[in-house]
């Protein structure tokens, strides 16, 4: 494929797997510190992340504590109960199960280049002869409205996918609302302080990424994608209803795998949060296993901050003895590493602190 922007020829992961190779390019190989393993992961029966019921009414006191907990503890949580509908849910997986089971030659007039990374892609960083992931994604800005034009964002089939997509976005968006209000209660600074930080409802910004982990011969030597905390603000992520693969940083250092529950959204802090929390809620690294036997698809939804406002710890959260641990950055510059250099665990956000740790 060409490059478009790209340091070499795009390679699509779902053509190396429909080949029938018995081995992975070595471009995929991974570390041998990086490689899953049974040895360095956790069953999901022993510890797990928290789940957070979120049927009681909007402003609960029960579920501001629950969520900020989860935070604090985890950075992660499986969010039941949430509102959103299952039958959009499933509307929405299927729409883009149906566009990547199109043949390459009709997705890749979608294809996405560097400069904003929205459209049909297979990598993340733009460095010359990095390790690669084994996955395909698309990815979509839905708010504020980008550049690309309609025509060349959404793909015309399935013909239901842009309104799927976009009522799911509105959706998501709103349990984000009520998500950001009760991590605000959570820290004692009123319900609608992180939202003012995030330039208000209006001014954030929803990203959606559709991720595609085709078949895999060597699962054992590689990852769906790279050990990371996540840029933004919030992510809330839709997982495969059939097949696990997101593991997530313990507080041991150890691999936690998630076992995602019907219906429900695993909802992660990211950089932001954790800058304008000054820690108090942190983002954790966590990567996704490739599987043998089974293609796995997972939609994830980015809430972030309005991309040009300077972003540091909010000041009721600092003190003489808790001092501001970032400089501020806007986000626009701060996602500029990721997009050059793609995954690379929690090395960003530790490169802005402004103070050793608490």
């Amino acid at each position: 494929m060409e490059a478009a922007g790209w340091p070499e020829p795009v390679v699509r992961v779902q053509s190396l797997s429909e080949s029938g190779a018995a081995t992975i390019p070595d471009r995929y190989v991974k570390p041998v510190h990086d490689r899953p393993s049974v040895h360095n992961g956790t069953t999901s029966g022993s510890v797990s992340i928290p789940v957070v019921d979120l049927s009681s009414p909007d402003g609960s006191a029960a579920t501001a504590r629950a969520v900020s907990e989860a935070c604090r503890e985890w950075g992660f949580f499986q969010a039941v109960n949430h509102g959103v509908p299952r039958e959009l849910l499933r509307r929405a997986r299927a729409a883009w199960r149906g566009f990547f089971r199109l043949p390459v030659e009709a997705k890749q007039r979608y294809a996405n280049s560097p400069a904003t990374y929205e459209g049909y892609g297979s990598r993340l960083g733009v460095e010359r002869g990095a390790v690669l992931d084994w996955g395909d994604y698309y990815f979509l800005h839905l708010r504020p409205p980008s550049s690309l034009s309609a025509a060349d964002k959404w793909p015309r089939l399935p013909p239901d996918l842009r309104d799927a997509t976009e009522e799911y976005g509105r959706e998501v968006a709103s349990l984000c609302e009520r998500l950001m209000a009760a991590m605000s209660a959570g820290l004692g600074v009123g319900p609608g302080r992180l939202q003012e930080e995030f330039g208000g409802a209006e001014g954030a910004g929803v990203c959606v990424r559709v991720n595609y982990y085709p078949r895999c011969p060597q699962p054992e030597l590689t990852l769906g994608l790279s050990s990371h905390s996540d840029p933004g603000g919030m992510t809330v992520l839709l997982a495969d209803e059939r097949v696990r693969g997101l593991q997530v940083r313990g507080r041991g250092g150890e691999w936690v795998t998630v076992d995602p529950i019907a219906d429900a959204f695993i909802v992660n802090v990211g950089d932001q949060i954790q800058v304008l929390t000054n820690a108090t809620y942190r983002s954790v690294e966590h990567r996704v296993m490739v599987n043998a036997d089974a293609e796995r698809l997972s939609v994830a939804m980015f809430y972030n901050p309005r991309s040009d406002l300077p972003l540091a710890p909010m000041a009721e959260l600092v003190s003489p003895g808790a001092p501001a641990l970032y400089k501020p950055m806007t986000f626009d510059e701060y996602r500029l590493y990721i997009r050059r250099k793609g995954p690379r665990g929690k090395s960003q956000v530790e490169s802005l602190k402004a103070h050793g740790d608490r």
